[in-house]
This record gives structure tokens, C-alpha cells and sequence, in this order.
């Protein structure tokens, strides 16, 4: 990967709270917090990277007494999934992806917009699948995909900076001030540089914020250090580096011991190029490329544990669209392909991934005057993965009558870390109670435990 001095920013060693602003990749919100939703780093991290890595182009954080020895990539005693978070930025609708069509109070909310009964893909009978998002039902069908619908935060806030942050830390009501996948890789026992990826940009997100190492790749085949194009130039920086933090100390000799580290293992992959399996043919865009690269990394076995990648572009106040075209089609579309592509590509490898959505919040339940949905709360997550059970809607549904909504809102009756924390304990083999603390141990049993 390529970096720009302002990516250089990206995921320095055990990126900290102090070091971080709320960065979030940019949407199309006709918000005014919306205006301002670009992916930034504060000045001092900026600084940080430019003193610490100098001309490196990959960004990799590593930090702790122990970040000698993080550079093996084998060895490790983890045994669980890849555990896979693909947040869609922006507030995600979930009454349109997983649309309620057996609750009449949903289409009298949504005169214009909802999707019609006659059109969606029946789940059972009171949800369906948004249209666009049928190359998903026969993952569905096969019992690799599943949905919670009315998820939601314990505090519900319709910012956009606020719900992210608090998600990503996933910590309420505590003063812990880590992400929760930093959290969760500390737990996984002794880790290596590509333990923790953020796939498709050159910034973290805040659930990565913490001690433990993390690797931003933009794209696997543009991971590179500046400058060198060539082999040789690789191998005249490679020498030179080594010899420049040769005796450093190791605040500053391992971000660049770990980021040589991880070139020479992408090396190999970039050099071998890659076709994806099993006919799998991904959409061109922002998710399919992030998830081709994603499956690529997971068949290498570099040690990955933990994977985000990023999906803007749902904030949609105005002109949502209809069942067959518009905003929401477009996007939903983009997103189905990828993610069947995703499950076609790994195959069997896929009983060693679970992957979640998740957003900062849904939208309002009932349409406004622009023909789309304001800042909401209740929300639904797709689960997908090998060792689910699927083929069904999780959670308990409130239902959209008046008496039942959340100041006009789908009320959030699951939270959404019961999911994350029932992934960790049957899939990932961790205990969940210090990545989430004081979460209630309810469950929703849409696991199966790793074997």
C-alpha cells in the first residue's frame, strides 16, 4: 500500500484514545453532523507516524513490552474465527434490508417507500428480504446466514459521532477507554503484526484503539513502501531501515520492525496475484474489493483473528428509492453480490469466519417528506458464517405500532454486543465478560460452538 503522508496517520503502534479523533470514512448525509463525516486523525498522531516511520508506506501498529516478539506469524495459540465486522457507515435502514412486510403498521409509516410484500423475498411471515439483496437467500436457504432485527444500544444517541464511538467502544458505563476488538485480541492469546486487519482503507477504526497491534491495507496488491517500486528498491529500503532502528529503542524500533515484517508476508501474496474460487465473481466498489481482499488474507493463514471493513453511504434523509431502483437498490445491490461472492470464494473455509454488520443506528420508522428516513435507533444485524445457525430472524420483534415505538423509533430490544459476545464464546473460544463488561448473559443461541 501506498500512503500518503496524511495516511501515514493511520494506525500507529497501540493507537490511544489521546492520539485519535472520531474518524469515520465519508458519507453522502444531508445532515449537518453528516457534513462533516470524513476520515481524519488528529495533528499529533500525524506526527507521530511521520517521526516513527518515517518513509514506510504500510501502516501497522504494535506496541506493549512484548512487541519484540510480535513479528512471528505462526505459532499462536489461537484456534477460533476470523471474526469479521463490516460496518455500514451512516445509519443503516434496517426495516428496508430485512423489511417487516407482516406488520401493517410498517407500510402505513412508509406509503412511498416500503418495500411490498409482493416484491420481497419471504423469510418467514413477518420479515422479507429487500429485493436487492437476493443472491443472499440461498446462503439463507443453506443455514450460513442469519438476521437480528431490532438491535440497538443500550443508550441510543441519534448522533453519528456518538453512536460510533460508543459502539466501537462497546464499553458502557465503564471507564475503559480501548475498542472492543483491541480488547478481544488481547484475550486471543500471543499475537503476531496481521493478528487484527482493517481491509480496504489506511485507518483503523476506534474498536482497534489499544495496546494490541493492528494493520491498515488499503488494497493487498498497492501494500508497498514509498517509493519502492521495484524489487531492488524494496530490498535497498529493507536494508537501510533495518539498519537505521538497529539498536533504537523499541517505542521505536518495532512499528517499523512490525511493518517490514509485514511487507515481506504480503510479498508472496501480491506476487502470486489471486483468482477468486469457485467461480465467485465479486462486484466491482469499495465492498467487493475490500472482501476479495479479505478472503485472500484469510486463505494466506497470516494469523488473522480480527477483520473491519467499512461500507458508507447510508445516510439517506432524501430520495431512498423504491423496491427496484434508486439509492437504497444501488447500495443494497453493491452489498448483496460481495457478500455472496465473499461465501462462494472461501467455501469451506468459511466454517472459520463469522461476519457480522453492524451500524451506529437505523432510521426513523416512518418516511418524511423528502421521500426518506431520518436518524433512527432499532436496527437489524446480518450474521453470516459456517458455524451458524441460520436460516432465521433472531431477537425479539416489538413491532411498529405507535405504542410499541421508541420516540417514533424501532425500540432496540437485542443489544447489539449480545451478538458480538456469543460470536466471541462460541466461535472465537474467548470469554466475553471483559471485552463487554457488565453485558447480561442472556443469549440468543444462533451459535453452534467451535469444535
Amino acid at each position: 500500500m501506498t500512503i500518503t503522508p496524511t495516511d501515514l496517520t493511520a494506525a500507529l503502534p497501540g493507537s490511544t484514545p489521546e492520539d485519535v479523533d472520531d474518524a469515520v470514512p465519508a458519507e453522502g448525509c444531508g445532515c449537518p453532523q453528516g457534513q462533516a463525516l470524513t476520515s481524519r486523525v488528529s495533528r499529533r498522531t500525524l506526527l507521530a507516524g511521520a517521526s516513527t516511520l518515517g518513509a514506510l508506506g504500510a501502516v501497522v501498529g504494535v506496541a506493549g513490552p512484548s512487541a519484540a516478539t510480535q513479528l512471528a506469524f505462526a505459532g499462536t495459540a489461537y484456534t477460533g474465527d476470523t471474526i469479521v465486522i463490516l460496518s455500514l457507515r451512516g445509519g443503516f435502514d434496517g426495516l428496508s434490508a430485512v423489511a417487516p412486510v407482516g406488520d401493517p403498521a410498517y407500510f402505513a409509516a412508509r406509503p412511498t417507500i416500503a418495500i411490498p410484500a409482493s416484491r420481497a423475498i419471504r423469510l418467514d411471515s413477518m420479515f422479507g428480504l429487500h429485493p436487492a439483496l437476493a443472491p443472499l437467500k440461498p446462503i439463507w436457504d443453506a443455514g450460513g446466514l442469519a438476521a437480528v432485527h431490532a438491535v440497538g444500544q443500550v443508550n441510543p444517541t441519534r448522533s453519528h459521532f456518538d453512536a460510533m464511538a460508543t459502539m466501537e467502544n462497546a464499553a458502557p458505563g465503564s471507564t475503559l477507554r480501548t475498542g472492543w476488538l483491541d480488547r478481544m485480541i488481547g484475550l486471543s492469546g500471543p499475537v503476531s503484526t496481521f493478528a487484527s486487519a482493517a481491509v480496504g482503507t489506511s485507518t483503523t477504526p476506534q474498536s482497534m484503539i489499544g495496546p494490541n497491534p493492528e494493520v491498515a491495507i488499503r488494497t493487498v496488491d498497492t501494500f508497498s513502501l514509498l517509493g519502492a517500486d521495484t524489487a531492488t528498491e524494496q530490498t535497498r529500503w529493507t536494508t537501510a531501515l533495518n539498519a537505521l532502528y538497529a539498536g533504537a529503542p523499541a517505542a521505536l524500533a518495532a512499528p517499523a520492525k512490525a511493518t517490514l515484517g509485514a511487507l515481506s508476508t504480503m510479498s508472496p501474496l501480491k506476487a502470486a496475484g489471486y483468482t477468486p474460487a469457485n467461480g465467485a465473481a465479486y462486484p466491482k466498489g469499495a465492498v467487493g474489493d475490500a472482501l476479495r481482499d479479505l478472503a485472500r488474507l484469510i486463505k494466506a493463514r497470516i494469523g488473522l483473528r480480527a477483520a473491519t471493513i467499512d461500507l458508507g453511504n447510508w445516510d439517506m434523509h432524501s430520495g431512498l428509492g423504491s423496491s427496484d431502483s434508486g439509492w437504497m437498490f444501488r447500495q443494497l445491490t453493491e452489498l448483496g453480490q460481495a457478500l455472496a461472492a465473499f461465501n462462494q470464494d472461501l467455501g469451506a473455509q468459511m466454517s472459520d469466519v463469522t461476519l457480522v454488520t453492524l451500524s451506529e443506528f437505523g432510521r426513523r420508522v416512518a418516511e418524511n417528506g423528502s421521500g426518506g428516513l431520518d436518524h433512527g435507533h432499532g436496527n437489524v444485524s446480518l450474521v453470516m458464517g459456517g458455524g451458524l445457525r441460520g436460516g432465521k430472524v433472531y431477537g425479539r420483534w416489538p413491532g411498529l405500532s405507535e405504542a410499541n415505538l421508541n420516540n417514533g423509533d424501532l425500540a432496540g430490544a437485542t443489544d447489539y454486543r449480545t451478538i458480538l459476545a456469543e460470536a466471541l464464546e462460541q466461535r472465537a473460544q474467548l470469554a466475553s465478560a471483559t471485552v463487554f463488561p457488565g453485558l447480561s448473559a442472556d443469549r440468543l443461541g444462533m451459535f453452534a460452538a467451535k469444535a
